[in-house]
């Protein structure tokens, strides 16, 4: 049953993480306004889908676990 705890804890301090860097990133230059990223706007509508800057942060999350997974 600990290990549920434990695994539970453990999402929820990467939720918040992940929730403190969302709302810090509005505040970094440049992320979010990639070329690639699609932004579609019309009169009531606006649609945002940040493509590259999600394959960019895949691509330095994979980096990231790859050199904390080598021991």
């Amino acid at each position: 049953m600990s290990d549920i705890g434990k695994t539970i804890i453990s999402m929820g301090i990467v939720l918040v993480f992940i929730g403190i860097v969302m709302t810090m990133a509005g505040k970094i230059p440049g992320v979010g306004k990639l070329p690639g990223d699609i932004l579609i706007k019309k009169e009531n509508y606006s649609f945002y889908f940040p493509l590259t800057t999600c394959i960019l942060l895949s691509i330095i999350l994979s980096a990231i676990m790859y050199i904390f997974s080598k021991k």
